[in-house]
């Protein structure tokens, strides 16, 4: 699998040139519009920046280990914890994308509390005409206030994008538990999981993880390895280990389908000292092996 697309990578693909303002400290955003130029195959990969994309156009977006297809338009939402790439079933596309790292929204809020950027939340949102028409008046006016020179134009976006977060999860609306005010053990528990995707994804640059057990969580978090298990499991419903195993399996599966690495070299990137525990693993969530899953 290839390394994290950078924003410095994507404009440089995209667009071969990068912008004058993207090392400044304000953080970096941007929109464009579909089709987008220069519109070359993209490798299935993690990216270090966030994305919300309006698309009119059947695609097939895969994230992780799932696909996600719609037919006619969707909001899609893209994050630094989970690597994805999409395909364009349909030579007509349309719409509006926006990019953004963390460092914009520093001090604006926690993006990773929405359940559209979490790991485990819903990401695609299928719409009507009207939600689509209305969506793309959002997405105009943030085109405006790129182009203007009102002092607090960036603000603006912020609470651009913000709508679109909120627009998305008022037409899905959810029962998790994250989407009440937060408290400890919900900041304990989204520290943790931070903390788990950001030892993905495995690759050449960064060949296996370091943090296995919870023991190793909570010392990084310097909280009780028991009060780390209270926090999880009354945040998610799961225990820690079967959170991290869960995690493991995903990225295991995403390494047999699209890296060259053989077993061996996945199941010790994955913290397992023996391939035979790897195996043992793998055909207990799955029921099959390593090998055959690969080759299904």
């Amino acid at each position: 699998m290839e390394k994290s697309e950078t924003l410095q990578d994507f404009y440089n693909r995209k667009f071969e040139w990068i912008p004058e303002n993207l090392s400044k400290d304000i953080g970096h955003v941007n929109m464009f519009r579909l089709p987008h130029p220069a519109n070359k195959p993209v490798p299935y990969r993690r990216r270090d920046f966030f994305k919300v994309t309006l698309c009119r156009g059947g695609s097939r977006i895969h994230y992780a280990d799932k696909v996600f297809s719609f037919e006619k338009q969707a909001l899609v939402f893209s994050n630094p914890f989970i690597p994805y790439k999409w395909e364009h079933i349909n030579e007509e596309v349309s719409g509006f994308y926006v990019i953004f790292n963390t460092v914009f929204f520093n001090q604006f809020g926690n993006l990773i509390q929405y359940e559209v950027f979490q790991p485990t939340g819903t990401h695609v949102f299928e719409l009507d005409d009207a939600q689509f028409e209305h969506l793309c008046g959002i997405y105009e006016k943030m085109e405006a206030e790129l182009s203007s020179e009102y002092i607090h134009k960036y603000d603006a976006i912020r609470n651009l994008i913000y709508e679109l977060i909120h627009y998305a999860m008022k037409t899905r609306p959810s029962t998790r538990i994250e989407q009440l005010p937060i408290n400890a053990s919900q900041r304990i528990y989204w520290l943790f999981l931070e903390l788990l995707e950001r030892q993905f994804p495995i690759d050449e640059n960064h060949t296996e993880i370091k943090l296995r057990t919870a023991s190793d969580f909570a010392d990084q978090l310097n909280v009780h390895v028991n009060h780390l298990n209270r926090a999880v499991r009354e945040t998610s419903g799961k225990t820690t280990s079967n959170l991290i195993a869960e995690r493991l399996l995903r990225e295991a599966k995403i390494m047999l389908k699209q890296s060259k690495w053989n077993v061996s070299e996945i199941a010790f990137s994955l913290g397992f000292t023996e391939v035979t525990y790897f195996n043992n693993f793998f055909k207990k969530h799955t029921e099959m092996s390593p090998v055959k899953f690969r080759n299904a």
